[in-house]
């Protein structure tokens, strides 16, 4: 635990780690696509009541924070149909079954900057929605970077975009960049970077 944390119990419902854990029932598939799946799960509680919970099941993701020599990045400019508009994000992408997640986010960067990276490093774990999906973000930074030739997959539209990692910071405290892992890798690179 970390200098200067410390955990409040107070009220009936306030648990600790072991007492927080639910127990699965039974699980009923609702949906199966080719990204992800949705189940129901009914679940007992710590205090021996049932209720139901609604999870989106994923295989994850990987993304990628390119940053040259002059701490300039490399964004991706598309439009994302669950949020309705055109979002500016870090290279990213699914990992595949038994991928491991830096070779996808090697993959992504190839594929959609063009460019192979001398060293990949993890800016950790991102679990956007935790709430009721499972995915996980693995998050790196590629430095060392070197022009290759981009390779985007065939319905995939994107716009390549140079930002000094300043600006990037800027862009984030003033909410212009809403995409998590993005505003996540941005924040973690600049801690180290800057």
């Amino acid at each position: 635990m970390f200098q200067g944390v410390q955990i409040i119990r107070m009220g009936k419902n306030n648990c600790s780690d072991n007492e927080m854990y639910e127990q699965t029932l039974s699980e009923e598939m609702i949906f199966e696509g080719k990204v992800f799946t949705c189940v129901t799960r009914n679940v007992k509680l710590t205090d021996g009541s049932e209720s139901i919970r609604e999870v989106v099941i994923h295989t994850g993701g990987a993304c990628i924070l390119p940053v040259d020599s002059d701490l300039n990045c490399y964004l991706v400019r598309q439009y994302r149909s669950g949020a309705g508009e055109i979002m500016l994000e870090v290279p990213a992408g699914k990992i595949e079954p038994g991928e491991e997640p830096v070779k996808c986010a090697i993959r992504e960067l190839k594929e959609e900057t063009g460019f192979v990276a001398d060293k990949v490093e993890s800016l950790g774990v991102n679990v956007a929605t935790p709430a009721y999906c499972s995915e996980r973000i693995h998050m790196f930074m590629a430095t060392g970077l070197e022009y290759a030739g981009a390779e985007p997959e065939v319905h995939e539209f994107l716009g390549l975009q140079k930002i000094p990692l300043t600006t990037l910071v800027e862009m984030c405290d003033k909410g212009e960049i809403k995409d998590s892992k993005t505003v996540i890798s941005i924040y973690k690179a600049s801690r180290r970077l800057l």
